[in-house]
C-alpha cells in the first residue's frame, strides 16, 4: 500500500509522530475489541473500566517505545532515500498491529495471552491455535483489514491538522516517560499490550538458565516403599482389579457437584461423587492437556515443555508398564489424533497393546462436527466409548484401559447441537441456583455448557454400559479432568489446576469426600500400593514418582508442595504447603482453592520454584529419572549414522512430518528408494502412528520386488487402520503384482467388514477376481462369489 503525504514533500520526524499516533489509536481500537468481546461473552461486566483504562496507559506507553526503536532506522532509510524510511514504517507499524490483533482474538477464545510456549509449537500449531479454531470463519479476517484501513484513515486525516502535530514532536519524550510509569502499573494478561507480553515472556524464558548441581546421579530415586491408603475403601476379590481411567477434556471442578459456581451441566457427574471416593480439592500438575498423562498415568516430571516433548524420551516407569509386567493387558482409547503432541511415542514406549485413536474408526461412526475451518478434531465422546466397547473381550487377564475425550474442547461443537442448546436454555430457566453474572457467563456461552452436558450423557451411556460386561464387578473407575475449561472465566490462577478425582467401584465399602489436596502425580503410587498390598504383585525395588500418594484426610488441608506447569514453557506456579507462589507473588490457599493475597518475603518460595526448575531440567534433560536397569520395557532408539543425520537434517525442518513424508513421496517417485525408506525410518522413529509413511513404506517395497516384506507392511497397517481405504489399495496392488490374487478373497472379507466404499478398491478387487475367473481358481463358496461379483458390479 503507497502512502502519499500531501503536506509534506519529504517525510521529517514530524512526519513519522503522525504515524506514531496512527498506531496507537489503532492499539486502542483493538483493546476496544478486547473489552467488547469479553463483556458479550460475560466474561467482563463492563467494557469501559478500569482495566480498559489500564490498557490504554499501557498502550501508550509501548507505542512510546516502538517509537523510540524505529526512529532510528526511520532517518537512516529517509537519508538513503526520500520516503523510503516512512513507507518501511508503515509496513512495519502494520505488522506489529496484524500481529497485536491476532493474539487478541487468541485471548480472547482461550483466555490465556501468547507466551513463551509458542516456542513449543511448529508454524501450523500456531495458525491452528490463533485463525483454525475460531468459530467465526473470515471474521477475523475482515477484522484485520478494518484495522488497516483504520490506520491509514487515521494516518491521512491527522494531515488535515497537520501545523498541530508540527508542534508535538517533543510528545515522543512525553511518551517514554508514559512508558517508564507503565513499568510500575499493574500488569495483567487483560490489559496488558499482547505482543509485549509474548517478548517478554519468551525473553525471559530464554535468559531462564536455570542451573542443578546434583548430588546424586538420579535425585528422584528412592526405595520403593509403598505405603496402602487406598485398599480399606475397596472390597478387592481374590483376582486383580481391572483399572478403567476416564480423563475428561476441561472437567474443573466450578463444574461439579452441589456447590460448584457453574453445576448442574453434569448431572451423571454429580451423582457419582455421591457414590465414590470423591476428591473435591484435588489439582492437576499441568493447565493444559499435553501433561495429564505423564502425570497421572506416570507420575513423571515435566521437562522444558511438557514430557511429552522431551527431545530423548529419558528412562521411566508409570503404571502401563509396571501393570504390564504383572499380566496386565493395556489399552488406550482417543477419538483424537494420537500423534498429536507426541502421545503416541510415549504410549508405544510402554508397549500399550491396544492403541484406538481417530485412525481406527470404521465408517459407521461419525466424526465431530467440522470447525469453520473444514476440520474435526476427531469422533465425539459417544463414539469414543461406542468404539471401546466395540472391541472390548473380557478375558482371564485383568485390565488397564485409559480414555481422553475430546468434545468438551475448542471449538465446542456437539452432535447433535439444538438439543443440548436447548436443555442449556431450560436448566438456565428453571435453575435458582445461579445469580445474574453466572446466568449471564452461562448464556454467552452456551456451545461450552453444551459440550458438557453431552460428554455428562456419554459418560452416563457407557458406564451403563458396561454394567452388562462380566468383568464389571471387579473394576474401579477413576474420573478426572486434564484441567479446567478455558472460555469459563477463572476465579484465579489456580483454579486453572482445580479438577475433580473419583474413584467409583461396585466393589467400594461405601462414599466419602475427601477434601485434602493431592495432584495427579499422586495417583499412581497410591494404586500401585494398594495392589501390592493385596496381591503382591511385583513392583521395581526402586522408584522415581514425582508424587508421594494420594492424602486422604476428609477435612480440607495441603501436606504437600507441588510443582505445577501452566503452559508449555511456562512453569511459574508452585504450591508448598498451603502457600500458593505464581509469577513472584504469593498467596495463603483456602478452602475452595480461593487466594488471600499475602504481604512477605517472597524468596523462600522462588528458591522452592527454581530448585524444582534445576532437577525438573536436570532429570529429563539427562535421562536421570531411573537407572537403564529399572525400565521394564525397553525401546531401542532407531540408530542413524552421522551422515544419515546430516542428509535427513538436510530435507527436514524438524516439526512438519507430513512435508517429511511428502519428500519421502517424492524420492520414491523419483526412484530414490534408499533415500526414501531412510527418511520414513526417520519419520517412523518420531511419529510411530504415521500411518501414510507405513503405507509408503509397504509400497517401495512391492515397487523392489521384495513383496513378503511389503505384505508384512501392509498387513500390519491393516490391523492398526483396518478403515483406511489406502491401505486395501496398496495390498490389492501387491496382490496383483506378485501374482497372488487369490489372497483378495481373504481380503475382500475385511474390506465388507469395514464397508470400504471406493471405487479405486472396487475397480482392483474386480481385476484381481477376473484373473482367478479366467484361471478357474476363484472361491468354492458361492456365496463368497456372489457377494464378491455383486460388490464389483456395484455403483459407488
Amino acid at each position: 500500500m503507497e502512502v502519499k503525504v500531501d503536506v509534506l514533500r519529504k517525510a521529517t520526524l514530524r512526519g513519522y509522530t503522525r504515524l506514531m499516533l496512527a498506531y496507537l489509536f489503532c492499539l486502542v481500537l483493538i483493546s476496544v475489541y478486547q473489552y467488547i468481546a469479553l463483556y458479550l461473552k460475560g466474561v467482563t461486566d463492563s467494557i469501559f473500566g478500569m482495566s480498559f483504562f489500564l490498557a490504554v496507559i499501557h498502550h501508550i506507553g509501548f507505542s512510546a517505545l516502538i517509537a523510540l526503536l524505529l526512529v532510528i532506522p526511520y532517518r537512516l532509510l529517509e537519508h538513503l532515500k526520500p520516503r523510503l524510511g516512512i513507507k518501511s514504517i508503515f509496513g512495519v507499524v502494520v505488522l506489529l498491529l496484524v500481529v497485536e490483533a491476532l493474539l487478541v482474538g487468541y485471548y480472547t477464545r482461550t483466555y490465556i495471552p501468547m507466551g513463551a510456549d509458542l516456542l513449543s509449537y511448529s508454524l501450523q500449531d500456531v495458525y491452528t491455535a490463533i485463525l483454525k479454531t475460531s468459530r467465526y470463519g473470515v471474521l477475523p479476517v475482515i477484522t484485520l483489514g478494518l484495522i488497516i484501513v483504520a490506520f491509514y484513515s487515521f494516518f491521512k486525516f491527522t494531515g488535515s491538522f497537520y501545523h498541530y502535530i508540527s508542534k508535538m514532536f517533543p510528545f515522543t519524550i512525553v511518551l517514554m516517560s508514559l512508558f517508564l510509569t507503565t513499568l510500575f502499573t499493574e500488569r495483567k494478561p487483560i490489559n496488558d499490550n499482547k505482543i509485549q507480553h509474548l517478548v517478554y515472556h519468551l525473553i525471559t524464558t530464554s535468559l531462564d538458565k536455570t542451573t542443578y548441581i546434583a548430588t546424586t546421579k538420579f535425585p528422584l530415586l528412592q526405595p520403593n516403599k509403598p505405603e496402602d491408603v487406598l485398599g480399606a475403601y475397596f472390597n478387592l476379590q481374590e483376582e486383580a482389579p481391572n483399572l478403567v481411567f476416564i480423563i475428561v477434556e476441561g472437567l474443573g471442578q466450578d463444574f461439579v457437584g452441589n456447590e460448584a459456581e457453574f453445576g448442574g451441566f453434569t448431572p451423571f457427574i454429580d451423582e457419582l461423587t455421591q457414590k465414590s471416593l470423591y476428591f473435591d480439592h484435588f489439582l492437576s500438575n499441568t493447565g493444559r492437556s499435553f501433561g495429564v498423562v505423564p502425570s497421572l498415568l506416570g507420575s513423571l516430571p515435566f521437562g522444558k515443555s511438557g514430557f511429552l516433548d522431551v527431545q530423548e524420551m529419558p528412562n521411566k516407569l508409570t503404571l502401563f508398564g509396571v501393570l504390564k509386567n504383572n499380566g496386565y493387558h493395556t489399552s488406550f482409547y482417543t477419538g483424537a489424533n494420537s500423534s498429536f503432541d507426541h502421545l503416541d511415542q510415549f504410549l508405544r514406549s510402554e508397549r500399550v497393546d491396544v492403541i484406538i485413536d481417530k485412525s481406527k474408526y470404521e465408517r459407521i461412526y461419525k466424526l465431530q462436527p467440522a470447525d469453520a475451518a473444514g476440520a474435526s478434531w476427531g469422533y465425539p465422546d459417544k463414539e469414543l466409548f461406542k468404539k471401546a466397547l466395540s472391541v472390548h473381550k473380557s478375558g482371564r487377564m485383568p485390565r488397564l484401559d485409559v480414555f481422553t475425550t475430546l468434545t468438551t474442547h475448542a471449538p465446542y461443537l456437539t452432535p447433535n447441537q439444538e438439543y443440548y442448546d436447548t436443555k442449556v436454555a431450560r436448566i438456565l430457566e428453571n435453575s435458582k441456583r445461579y445469580d445474574p453474572h453466572t446466568q449471564k457467563i452461562i448464556s454467552k456461552n452456551k456451545a461450552v455448557f453444551s459440550c458438557l452436558l453431552y460428554g455428562d450423557d456419554a459418560l452416563r451411556n457407557f458406564m451403563t454400559a458396561y454394567q452388562s460386561k462380566p468383568s464389571y464387578d471387579n473394576t474401579i473407575f477413576i474420573i478426572t479432568g486434564d484441567h479446567r475449561l478455558v472460555p469459563i472465566p477463572q476465579h484465579n490462577t489456580l483454579t486453572r489446576y482445580h479438577v475433580p478425582l473419583l474413584f467409583f467401584s461396585p466393589m467400594l465399602k461405601g462414599p466419602k469426600k475427601i477434601s485434602a489436596v493431592s495432584s495427579h502425580v499422586d495417583v499412581v503410587p497410591s494404586i500401585l500400593a494398594m495392589l501390592a498390598a493385596k496381591y503382591a504383585i511385583d513392583l521395581p525395588l526402586e522408584t522415581a514418582w514425582l508424587g508421594s500418594g494420594l492424602d486422604m484426610h476428609s477435612t480440607f488441608r495441603i501436606n504437600k508442595n507441588i510443582p505445577l506447569l501452566r503452559n508449555k514453557n511456562e512453569l511459574n506456579d508452585y504450591v508448598a504447603q498451603d502457600k500458593f507462589y505464581t509469577n513472584g507473588d504469593l498467596f495463603r490457599i483456602k478452602k475452595n482453592m480461593e487466594l488471600e493475597e499475602l504481604v512477605a518475603d517472597n524468596g523462600r518460595y522462588e528458591k522452592l520454584l527454581q530448585e524444582f526448575k534445576g532437577l525438573n531440567n536436570y532429570v529429563t534433560a539427562e535421562n536421570k529419572i531411573v537407572p537403564a536397569d529399572l525400565v521394564l520395557h525397553k525401546v531401542l532408539p532407531e540408530n542413524f549414522t552421522k551422515e544419515e543425520t546430516v542428509w535427513i537434517n538436510s530435507q527436514f525442518n524438524g516439526r512438519d512430518f507430513d512435508n517429511a513424508y511428502e519428500t519421502a513421496k517424492q524420492l520414491a517417485f523419483d526412484g530414490d528408494y534408499d533415500k526414501a525408506l531412510l527418511l520414513l525410518k526417520f519419520i517412523a522413529s518420531k511419529v510411530p502412528s504415521h500411518i501414510d509413511a507405513k503405507i509408503l513404506k509397504g509400497r517401495i517395497h512391492a515397487w523392489r520386488k521384495d513383496f513378503k516384506t511389503a505384505s508384512v507392511v501392509l498387513e500390519e497397517c491393516l490391523k492398526t487402520n483396518p478403515n483406511y481405504d489406502d491401505i486395501y489399495l496398496a495390498m490389492l496392488d501387491v496382490y496383483f503384482w506378485s501374482n497372488e490374487n487369490e489372497k483378495v478373497l481373504l481380503l475382500f472379507e475385511k474390506i465388507q467388514d469395514n464397508k470400504i466404499k471406493n471405487i479405486e478398491v472396487t475397480k482392483k478387487v474386480k481385476r484381481s477376481y477376473q484373473i482367478l475367473q479366467d484361471k478357474g481358481k476363484e472361491s468354492n463358496t458361492l456365496i463368497v462369489n456372489a457377494a464378491i461379483e455383486a460388490f464389483t458390479a456395484s455403483e459407488i
